[in-house]
């Protein structure tokens, strides 16, 4: 049993690390995330697509070879997901960088004068050197 506690404490330790948190939190983003750009796809761009189509989703086109069909159009269509989400992904990181090189970038602020006691002991040290 002893080895049992050890694994949840080990466990209990992973889990309550800040990158797992993190991950996680990214994972339920992107999920949602996922949903909107479907959504700009599908209720956006494709009818703008279809226009110049004939039809409302790639989902239509299709190649009959045979028997079976060959819908090429959901493989365009989810290249097309997997570009916006691409584009809107390196958009994000850009902007990041960004500011964090605007962090870095920044200088640092300039070092306090001497004290007062600095300055007395400074004085000293001169006069002792003019006497010398």
């Amino acid at each position: 049993m002893e080895k049992n506690t050890g694994f949840w404490r080990e466990f209990k330790a992973f889990i309550a690390r800040g990158n797992v948190m993190d991950m996680a939190v990214g994972v339920i983003i992107g999920g949602a995330f996922s949903n909107i750009t479907n959504s700009l796809i599908n209720d956006i761009i494709m009818p703008i697509l279809g226009i110049f189509t004939d039809s409302l989703s790639f989902a239509d086109l299709a190649v009959k070879i045979g028997p079976g069909n060959i819908t090429y159009g959901n493989f365009i269509q989810a290249v097309l997901n997997f570009l916006v989400m691409a584009l809107v992904v390196f958009c994000m990181v850009k902007t990041l960088n960004r500011f964090h090189r605007k962090k870095e970038a920044a200088p640092p602020p300039p070092p306090p004068g001497p004290s007062p006691e600095e300055k007395l002991l400074a004085e000293i040290r001169d006069l002792l050197k003019e006497r010398a």
